[in-house]
């Protein structure tokens, strides 16, 4: 099976790229993600109340699905996404601690609680975009571009999914590293996709 790579986009500490072109931020920490939001012109207001790490991965949804599926409401059956990282969401679990920590200031928040769970991001991404496909969410200890490679292919095995988001998404204090590829079985405008290229694509600064 050839599966090609039509798009990527990367979100780190210093640089937000898509296919190649930066995109210029120049705020830093939480207000860095909001500035990216208002520098695409994004109209999606829960977008703030979402966490970082759902953050960070919808707006590198955004700049792929912009560009090949503009229309965000029609069902998208054969579309998946798969994500990967390597801190599972520890980032909103030390942010929940802290509302349950001290037994003379507790005050569990819900609105935390729900983001303690990795594959929100996936649901997030999903419902902004339609999308009908399976998602799904793994952890691993760092970035393997082979295992990254492997999840794509077999997720290309349901005769019914032409389109999948394959993506790392880390986010920790304020530390992002983010790779979000747009992967297709159906067309070949891209370049094919390999191990070699999205290692590439995650070790070039």
């Amino acid at each position: 099976m050839n599966i090609s790579l039509l798009s990527y986009s990367k979100i780190t500490n210093s640089e937000v790229v898509f296919d190649g072109n930066q995109l210029k931020v120049n705020a830093s920490g939480q207000s860095r993600l909001n500035d990216i939001y208002h520098g695409l012109g994004v109209s999606y207001p829960k977008f703030f109340k979402m966490d970082n790490l759902s953050k960070v991965g919808f707006l590198a949804s955004e700049l792929l699905m912009s560009k090949y599926f503009p229309d965000r409401t029609s069902p998208k059956e054969n579309f998946s996404v798969v994500c990967f990282n390597s801190v599972s969401s520890l980032d909103d679990d030390m942010s929940y601690e802290q509302t349950i920590i001290d037994d003379n200031n507790y005050f569990p928040s819900p609105s935390v609680f729900v983001y303690t769970l990795p594959n929100i991001v996936t649901g997030e991404i999903a419902i902004r975009n339609t999308i009908k496909g399976e998602t799904s969410f793994y952890i691993l200890p760092q970035f393997s571009s082979k295992s990254l490679y492997n999840m794509a292919k077999l997720a290309f095995t349901d005769n019914g999914i032409e389109y999948l988001l394959l993506s790392w998404i880390d986010y920790d204090c304020d530390n992002c590293d983010v790779l979000m590829l747009l992967l297709s079985s159906k067309t070949h405008d891209g370049e094919v996709f390999t191990v070699d290229n999205l290692e590439k694509l995650y070790s070039k600064q």
